[in-house]
């Protein structure tokens, strides 16, 4: 089990939320698996996966990004970085910062963007070149 239960990222129209996530979460080998009204989760099908989740806020309010807040997926190899960023920019996102090192480890390798709602999200591997 991983160290979450689930996250969770709050939009304001849940089929646009949908397609999006589904696109770029399947570069990372994660499927939607289950729906509401209001709300889809993705995991990997595994019983011990960790779930993310898009939401309409329940209080009515719109749903905001958390500024300084990012939610980080891993990937496999610097290709599906890559496949990631493209994915998402393809589907609505917004660069946040192109493929490639990143400073903090010798090995960190990311690419950054914002859902079409303008949450923060990103995609690492650590695997050396």
């Amino acid at each position: 089990m991983g160290i979450f239960t689930h996250v969770v990222v709050g939009t304001n129209d849940v089929e646009r939320g949908r397609k999006f996530y589904d696109a770029v979460l399947d570069t990372m080998g994660l499927k939607r698996v289950m729906n509401f009204d209001a709300a889809s989760l993705w995991s990997t099908g595994a019983a011990d996966s960790d779930l993310f989740m898009i939401t309409k806020p329940g209080n009515g309010l719109p749903a905001t990004y958390a500024n300084g807040g990012t939610i980080s997926f891993a990937a496999s190899s610097r290709a599906a970085v890559h496949k990631f960023h493209e994915v998402a920019l393809a589907h609505g996102g917004k660069d946040e910062g192109a493929p490639g090192p990143r400073s903090f480890t010798p090995t960190a390798y990311a690419a950054y963007v914002r859902d079409p709602d303008g949450n923060k999200i990103c995609c690492y591997c650590f695997a050396p070149a």
